[in-house]
């Protein structure tokens, strides 16, 4: 997860464009979601649920990033 937020802040920085920092924040969100799921007793069905969420997540991370 650490190059996923390394590359978050790196493009807030260096003022990449909107395309860039989404794919960040959708990498990120897949990371969260992948370790989620890995530690969850019963994940069976788990991954699509938490797929259909990847944008939202994706969009709350952009939202911290913009504050």
């Amino acid at each position: 997860m650490a190059e996923s937020i390394n590359s978050l802040v790196t493009n807030e920085i260096n003022g990449r464009s909107s395309k860039v920092k989404r794919a960040s924040a959708v990498a990120a969100a897949l990371e969260v979601i992948v370790a989620k799921v890995s530690h969850s007793p019963g994940h069976h069905g788990q991954v699509e649920q938490e797929m259909e969420n990847l944008s939202k997540y994706a969009d709350l991370i952009e939202a911290a990033i913009a504050k």
